[in-house]
């Protein structure tokens, strides 16, 4: 949520949403990796878990000194013309599968609801864990849009922008720094 809220203020509702659509196609990959098994290999080796974790932090890491090194744009022209749907879109999609604590949650979370008697498992799981993204993306597009709206209100302001980027610098430094510092999934 905060990853979209900073990009959203910072780059608009546009960039908000397609970073929501790319966080979300992550979490679908998670719930599939999660339906074929995958994620319980993630969660079984301290290994793989620490490597996919590391990666994401450092990934945050750099996007976060990426916002803190770029000048304030006050004109919206040049800030439109840098919006790189694709990328952003892509930014999203990575930051998403590089948390390997979304693949631990689904391998926690899902079979709860899943009854055995009721057919195949990684079926009931895909659908459950379609319901939930699709909760997700109307969640965080809905924030992605209030943030986007409220970053088009301040972004003429000078100020709000040197502010806004050092905030969205640091939420994502700080996002980096506490994936690193939280715990592995296991004690082996």
């Amino acid at each position: 949520m905060l990853y979209i809220i900073a990009r959203s203020i910072h780059q608009g509702r546009t960039a908000g949403l397609v970073s929501t659509l790319g966080l979300e196609v992550g979490t679908l990959l998670q719930v599939i990796a999660a339906a074929l098994g995958i994620s319980a290999l993630l969660a079984s080796s301290t290994l793989a878990f620490n490597v996919v974790k590391y990666l994401g932090a450092a990934y945050l890491i750099y996007l976060g000194i990426g916002k803190l090194l770029v000048r304030e744009e006050i004109n919206q022209a040049e800030v439109d013309e840098n919006l790189n749907l694709k990328r952003i879109f892509l930014q999203g999609v990575l930051v998403n599968l590089l948390n390997p604590k979304t693949s631990l949650f689904f391998l926690a979370f899902l079979p709860q609801f899943v009854d055995p008697s009721q057919g195949a498992v990684a079926l009931q799981i895909l659908f459950l864990g379609f319901l939930f993204v699709t909760m997700a993306t109307i969640s965080d597009g809905l924030y992605a849009l209030v943030a986007g709206t409220l970053g088009q209100l301040l972004r003429g302001n000078l100020c709000f922008l040197r502010t806004q980027r050092y905030f969205a610098g640091s939420v994502y430094i700080g996002l980096g720094v506490s994936t690193v510092l939280s715990g592995s999934n296991n004690n082996k």
